[in-house]
C-alpha cells in the first residue's frame, strides 16, 4: 500500500511526557512530570467501560489494565450471549485464558472487578437496560470503545450498524455519563487508506453519515449490494469505509467530550507483555503464517518490497490506556488523534517477513505439520498461477484420488 502516516509526533503520538507516561505503563510503576499523576495513579480509584472486551485487543486491554494498574476500582465491559452462552460464562471463560496467569498470580480475586452488562450492538439503545444505564451514567470515568467489525467483506448495512449507528449510541450513552473524562475510539490506520499521506487529522468522510443511514434504511439488501462499490469509492472495503465514518461521527462529539482516536495498523501478535507472541486468532496475517508454517499456503501474490505495517497488540494497548490518562488530565478542546504504526520509521517489507517467517518455521516446525514449509511471495501473476497449478492444485487433485482408491470421500 502508497499510503504513507504522518511522523509528525512520536510513535505513540502524545509528545516527551506522555512517552514517559508510556514507559511508566509498561513498567506499571510512576513516574512522570510534576505536573501530572502517572498512568497508574490516574486509573486507581476509575470505573472504566470497554467495548469489545472480549475480542483479541480488548481482552489485552482488560488484562494490562488491571496488571499494570491494580488499584483501577472496577472494569465495566459491555457483552452479548453468544452460541448458547450467558454473558457471565463468556466472562468466564475469557478469565481462564493463559493470557491473564500473570493478573491471576498478583489478585486471585481479580475477576471481582469485572462487570459484565448486558448488550447487543445491533439493537437500539445497544439493548441496554435502563438500570445499566443509570448504573454506568453514575459511576463511569472512562470509555473504550474497541467494539467493531473486522471483516472486509461485510456487507455495508451491517457494516455501517456495528461501526457507526453502535458508535453513535454509545456517545450518546456518554454524554449521559455524569463523571466521564475520556472517550478513547479505537480506529484503524487504514481508514483513510485511499489518502498518499496520513496526518493525524480527521478529514471530511466521503458522505454525511447522518444521510447514508436514513438512506439505506428503506432500501433492500440486494440494492445495497449493489450501490456498494460507487459507494465506498476509491476505499477497497466496508470496512475502511465505515471506520472513516466512525472517525467522523466521534468528531462532532469533541465540543461535549474529551475525545482521543488510536489508529492502529495491522494488529500482530504481543511483543512482549503480558508474554511474547500471545495471539488468540488467525485473522489477517496470522492466519498466512500458520497456513505458510503448516506448508499448506505455498504461494501468495504480493508485492515484497510493500511495507507490512505491523504493530504488536501490546503496544496499541499502551498507547490505548496512555491516551486515556493524557486525555483525562489534559481535557484537549478538540479530539486528538494517534497514528500507532511503523511502517513510517521503522519499515518492515513482505519479503523481509517471508524470509523471516520461513526461517522460523524451519528451525521450530508447528505440529501436525502438512508438508514442509516452503511458502513464496511474488507479485508475478503468471507465476503465481503457475505454483497455485503446482503445489496446491494438483496435490489437492492426487489426494483426492488416494481418497477414492481407499474407499473414501473426497474432501
Amino acid at each position: 500500500m502508497s499510503t504513507e502516516l504522518s511522523e509528525g509526533r512520536d510513535l505513540d503520538g502524545l509528545g516527551e511526557q506522555v512517552t514517559e507516561g508510556l514507559t511508566d505503563i509498561c513498567s506499571g510503576t510512576a513516574g512522570s512530570s510534576s505536573s501530572m499523576a502517572s498512568v497508574a495513579e490516574y486509573y486507581a480509584g476509575k470505573n472504566v467501560l470497554i467495548t469489545g472486551a472480549t475480542g483479541f485487543m480488548g481482552k489485552v486491554l482488560v488484562e494490562k489494565l488491571l496488571r499494570s494498574c491494580p488499584e483501577v476500582k472496577a472494569v465495566y465491559v459491555l457483552v452479548r450471549p453468544k452460541a448458547g452462552q450467558s454473558m457471565q460464562q463468556r466472562i468466564s471463560d475469557m478469565m481462564k485464558c493463559k493470557l491473564f496467569d500473570r493478573v491471576r498470580d498478583d489478585d486471585p480475586d481479580f475477576h471481582q472487578k469485572i462487570i459484565p452488562i448486558s448488550s447487543e450492538l445491533m439493537q437500539p439503545g445497544l439493548a441496554i437496560s435502563p438500570e445499566d444505564v443509570e448504573k454506568l451514567s453514575s459511576c463511569i470515568n472512562i470509555v473504550f470503545h474497541c467494539a467493531a467489525t473486522i471483516r472486509f467483506d461485510e456487507p455495508l448495512k451491517h457494516a455501517l450498524q456495528l461501526n457507526v449507528i453502535a458508535t453513535q449510541q454509545l456517545l450518546s450513552l456518554a454524554q449521559q455519563m455524569h463523571h466521564l473524562e475520556a472517550f478513547i475510539h479505537i480506529s484503524t490506520a487504514y481508514a483513510n487508506c485511499n489518502r498518499k499521506h496520513i496526518d493525524e487529522v480527521i478529514y471530511p468522510p466521503p458522505v454525511e453519515p447522518k444521510k447514508l443511514i436514513e438512506s439505506l434504511e428503506w432500501m433492500d439488501d440486494s440494492i445495497v449490494r449493489d450501490i456498494t462499490p460507487r459507494l465506498i469509492g476509491t476505499r477497497p472495503n466496508t470496512y475502511t469505509y465505515t471506520k472513516a465514518l466512525a472517525e467522523y461521527v466521534v468528531q462532532q462529539e469533541q465540543d461535549k467530550l474529551n475525545i482521543g482516536i488510536i489508529r492502529p495498523s495491522i494488529v500482530g501478535a504481543s511483543w512482549k507483555e503480558p508474554f511474547p507472541g500471545w495471539i488468540d486468532n488467525f485473522n489477517g496475517p496470522s492466519g498466512v503464517f500458520i497456513a505458510a508454517g503448516k506448508g499448506i499456503l505455498r504461494t501468495m501474490r504480493a508485492n515484497n518490497d510493500a511495507v507490512a505495517d505491523l504493530i504488536p497488540v501490546d503496544v496499541v494497548i499502551n498507547l490505548t490506556l496512555a491516551a486515556g490518562w493524557y486525555t483525562a488530565v489534559h481535557r484537549p478542546k478538540t479530539a486528538l488523534v494517534y497514528n500507532c504504526t511503523t511502517g513510517g520509521i521503522n519499515p518492515f517489507h513482505w519479503g523481509e517477513i517471508e524470509h523471516h517467517v520461513m526461517s522460523s518455521f524451519k528451525r521450530n516446525p508447528l505440529e501436525q505439520a502438512f508438508r514442509r514449509p516452503n511458502a513464496n511471495i511474488t507479485s508475478n501473476y503468471l507465476i503465481n498461477q503457475y505454483w497455485i497449478l503446482v503445489s496446491h492444485k494438483f496435490p489437492a487433485l492426487i489426494y483426492d484420488l488416494f481418497l477414492r482408491l481407499s474407499g473414501q470421500k473426497p474432501q
